[in-house]
């Protein structure tokens, strides 16, 4: 196995984070530095050293917040629709971060780096619902290691096109980047990572479908890559979807209702929930109507 994914497996240090490392000579395999290509073998002894964080160029921004919990050790919001997470190019300001860093100050974990502080998961720009975010390295080392065996709870829900035969159903289909447009996900089987999602069918409009999903896995876009790829894609996305969209939506109809998780802190068992936005009942009664 590659270096950089060996590490990313192995402690709570995200990919890239680590690929950067080791192109600084920052790695060290038996006492040499190594490039991220370098496999490894059973008695490589591997030492690295993280750097302290470097001043964030993100500014805190007085954006409101819709916050479910709080405490010394994180904190859960649900995030809105048209809310980018943390700063990317052409997203420099109004992402949850920008918030994040406005109403917690300099109390959030530094383990993802000055552009992502605090972040353990992410949800895309137009999925609304529970999120939580991390103020200390701790608490952020934790929640990353119950990411990593799959043992927290992900419940969404998604309006998605046709009449899904069964009630329920498993996909279980590798994601990975699709082979020639690199903003896109896809299923492939080639060079993605394991991918499962369990969907449950909640309500039935003839032309559309209302299910509930349980990630097993968290891979990027993975439900709506998953629903496209059964034939069922989601109102709303046009990544994935359709071109022609009904219902004037902006973007994919999709909200993240449930995340439970073991608290970092008291050790017991905890699950926060978001209602469905507006957005979302307001289609949902329309359908009924019809």
């Amino acid at each position: 196995m590659r270096i950089d994914r060996y590490l990313a497996e192995n402690t709570a240090y995200t990919r890239s984070f680590l690929q950067k490392l080791l192109k600084t000579g920052m790695v060290l395999v038996n006492d040499a530095a190594v490039k991220s290509s370098y496999r490894v073998s059973p008695e490589d002894r591997i030492e690295f050293e993280v750097p302290d964080p470097e001043p964030a160029d993100v500014l805190p921004e007085n954006i409101p917040l819709d916050i479910l919990y709080e405490d010394s050790d994180l904190i859960v919001v649900n995030k809105p629709k048209g809310m980018v997470v943390h700063p990317a190019p052409g997203h420099s300001t109004g992402t949850l971060v920008n918030a994040l860093l406005y109403h917690c100050g300099d109390s959030l974990s530094g383990i993802n780096g000055v552009l992502r502080p605090g972040i353990v998961h992410r949800i895309d720009r137009d999925t609304t619902g529970v999120l939580v975010a991390c103020k200390n390295d701790e608490a952020h080392r934790s929640l990353a290691a119950q990411l990593k065996v799959h043992s927290i709870t992900r419940i969404y829900y998604a309006l998605v096109f046709g009449n899904i035969r069964e009630d329920d159903g498993t996909v279980d289909k590798p994601v990975g980047r699709h082979p020639t447009d690199r903003k896109k996900m896809s299923v492939n089987t080639r060079h993605g990572r394991n991918a499962v999602t369990h969907y449950h069918v909640l309500e039935r409009f003839g032309k559309y479908t209302l299910i509930e999903c349980r990630l097993e896995t968290g891979r990027t876009h993975q439900i709506r890559v998953h629903m496209a790829s059964i034939g069922h894609p989601l109102v709303g996305d046009m990544v994935y979807g359709p071109a022609k969209q009904p219902f004037s939506l902006e973007g994919q109809t999709l909200h993240a209702g449930v995340l439970g998780f073991i608290h970092p802190g008291t050790g017991k068992y905890v699950e926060f929930r978001a209602p469905l936005p507006e957005y979302f009942s307001d289609l949902l009664e329309k359908l009924r109507k019809q």
